[in-house]
């Protein structure tokens, strides 16, 4: 997704992040509910009920997309720990 940057220019919004959530989900399962976002373990991560974390990474489309994936976060009564905008 491109917006208006001046006399005719376009920018691109697209910005690669990092979500890490409490507990572990599994990739093959929530990866496509994350619109294609990689999904990895860390195991012993946290002392939380599930022990270990799970870190949500892609590539979004702008703003918007973000908080759209933050709502499904949201909607699977997941506790946030970190939210990391990523180079590349």
């Amino acid at each position: 997704m491109t917006a208006p940057s001046g006399a005719g220019r376009y920018y691109d919004l697209r910005q690669r992040y990092a979500i890490r959530v409490e507990g572990t989900l599994d990739p093959a399962r929530w990866s496509a509910w994350f619109d294609g976002m990689t999904l990895h373990n860390v195991p012993g991560a946290t002392g939380g009920p599930a022990g270990g974390e799970t870190v949500i990474e892609g590539e979004v489309a702008d703003q918007c997309a973000l908080h759209g994936v933050l709502a499904k976060v949201r909607d699977l009564h997941l506790t946030l720990i970190a939210v990391e905008r990523r180079k590349g």
